[in-house]
């Protein structure tokens, strides 16, 4: 099950989102999920998913790869979905049970935060499948570099990230070998009363925890061995170069924007 969540994972590959530059991509992805919130028609996230589907087909890795990684987060999906339809009480009324009613807008609102989130995700995915940690780690540092200025520890920062995101997968394999462990003696985790599934998955907290913790000792005392030095001290073996598909992409981007908002202003 863990196996499948491809938050984190990279692929290897040439297509042209694999050789744009990380920076092109990471500013692409967090403007992406404040400008999907824009799209307030049908239309609109027609525009908005024709878009999605356009950046993933570019990426070469198949439409399989990408929803075989949102399947894991389904559940979290249509349970929030679910909070929209059942707790949003103004339109019409289209089925009632005492305190819990279904209505129009209910509706609307749950299926828009179910594309929102699926597309989100879907994009979020794009930049971490097609760019190394560390490549995301110098763009934020790149990025952030402004607040330098402030006192912000800037390279600090992008490390911790950095380490976060190339660990993701690390951990989600050691909980997945974990799980089928326990499955060998005998606990059901896909078997029973829902509050019995949850405690099934108590006791893989604390080895997994355990695991984390030993991990990131063994990580900080390689580093110290080797002498490792942050910050302005520290040279960069991959330097990020800007390129003409860079620029492409951003206008790109761009007039994915104008069309959206027209869109949904017109509609």
């Amino acid at each position: 099950m863990f196996n499948k969540i491809l938050i984190g994972r990279f692929m290897p590959g040439d297509s042209w989102i694999h050789r744009l530059d990380a920076r092109t991509k990471l500013i692409i992805s967090i403007l992406f999920i404040f400008v999907i919130f824009l799209a307030t028609s049908v239309p609109a996230y027609l525009v908005a998913i024709a878009f999605t589907l356009f950046v993933i087909w570019l990426t070469g890795l198949g439409f399989g790869v990408f929803l075989r990684g949102v399947r894991p987060l389904l559940f979290l999906m249509f349970f929030t979905t679910l909070l929209q339809v059942f707790f949003v009480t103004t339109g019409d009324v289209l089925w009632q049970w005492g305190l819990i009613k279904i209505t129009t807008d209910g509706l609307i609102n749950g299926v828009a935060i179910f594309v929102r989130f699926m597309l989100i995700i879907m994009f979020s995915t794009v930049l971490t499948l097609t760019t190394q940690p560390l490549e995301i780690a110098d763009a934020m540092e790149a990025i952030m570099n402004p607040l330098k200025k402030i006192g912000v520890p800037v390279a600090e920062l992008a490390l911790m990230i950095s380490i976060a995101l190339r660990f993701v997968p690390t951990l989600l394999d050691e909980a997945e070998t974990i799980m089928n462990a326990q499955r060998a003696r005998g606990v059901l985790f896909n078997e029973g009363k829902m509050i019995n599934r949850i405690k099934a998955f108590v006791p893989l907290l604390i080895p997994l925890f355990i695991n984390a913790i030993k991990r990131a000792i063994e990580l900080g005392d390689a580093m110290e061995a080797r002498g490792y030095r942050g910050g302005d001290h520290r040279t960069k073996y991959r330097v990020l170069t800007w390129h003409k598909q860079d620029t492409q992409a951003v206008v790109g981007f761009v007039v994915f924007v104008v069309v959206l908002v027209v869109t949904a202003v017109l509609h």
